[in-house]
């Protein structure tokens, strides 16, 4: 099957556009040009690549298509680094991370990346149960995630485990846990969650009953925000250890549980690609979570 890498490139902007007019404008060509790259890509591999909607989307054949682009361009940015023609300002890099990562050693880990490889990066937000669905489709290169089955076409490497506590602040628990960790007190008082996908306090509340507990709610979607807004006492939650252990320590924070963490596995999935730029950031993510994971 050939693919031109002309057409491999255009097909990448437009999904990273959004439109064919986004792609257009972007490569100095017209809208018609560019549909019919798509086109040809199409009757080429005898499917449909793109969902024709606002924002256009890769269909399943499409991610493929997509993946191989990504993986096209990052040869062609190696080569041109070694060369001393490289991309003004490094390369882009696409990397997915969850947010209580972000909030705590990964950005350390990106800026050493940045320093020592020249390369430029864009992280994007993304829960670490579902991670990989941005590798699968291709508009990542590297992600961390909770899954340690590789994705096709990427490697696996376990990188630690974080620890999430259960901790309310000291006149949160003299309020509603009296008594400890009661069913009864556990219905009544507010729990704090990050969004409506988050699973922690859920799996904490299955340790306690295996009876469905539904408690009052708060949903606060930024990882230090949350963490703030327990320890002003709007309500009990799942805190990495990392960012609650100083806490802890100061008597701001109380554990409802001591000594039996929530843990949960973090693995790095990337391209199974040869990249100077790729390796040596995958290398300096292991280093930096050993450091901060133990």
């Amino acid at each position: 099957m050939d693919l031109p890498v002309e057409h491999l490139r255009t097909f990448a902007i437009i999904v990273e556009e959004g439109s064919f007019e986004g792609a257009a404008r972007r490569l100095h060509v017209t809208p018609s040009a560019v549909s019919q790259r798509v086109k040809a890509m199409e009757q080429r591999t005898g499917s449909v690549l793109l969902r024709r909607t606002r924002p256009v989307s890769a269909t399943t054949a499409g991610e493929s298509v997509l993946r191989a682009a990504r993986q096209i361009e990052r040869i062609v940015d190696d080569v041109a680094e070694e060369l001393e023609r490289g991309p003004a300002g490094g390369a882009l890099i696409p990397i997915v991370v969850n947010a209580d990562t972000l909030a705590t050693w990964f950005v350390p880990a990106i800026a050493r990346a940045a320093r020592e490889t020249g390369a430029r990066f864009e992280v994007l937000r993304a829960d670490e149960t579902v991670s990989t669905d941005r590798l699968r489709s291709g508009e990542v290169m590297a992600a961390l995630t909770a899954t340690r089955e590789a994705v096709p076409g990427c490697t696996s490497t376990r990188l630690g485990t974080d620890r999430y506590r259960a901790v309310a602040s000291p006149s949160f628990v003299a309020e509603h846990f009296p008594d400890g960790l009661t069913r009864a007190a556990v219905e009544r008082a507010p729990l704090v969650e990050f969004d409506r996908h988050d699973i922690f306090q859920q799996r904490f509340l299955r340790r306690i009953s295996r009876a469905g507990i539904q408690p009052p709610r708060h949903f606060i979607p930024s990882s230090a925000e949350f963490a703030r807004a327990i320890e002003l006492g709007m309500g009990w939650g799942m805190v990495p250890e990392l960012q609650c252990a100083a806490g802890i320590a100061a008597g701001s924070l109380v554990e409802l549980d001591p000594g039996a963490p929530l843990e949960l596995p973090l693995y790095w999935q990337r391209w199974n690609l040869r990249s100077p730029a790729l390796d040596r950031l995958s290398a300096i993510v292991a280093e930096e979570a050993a450091a901060a994971l133990g």
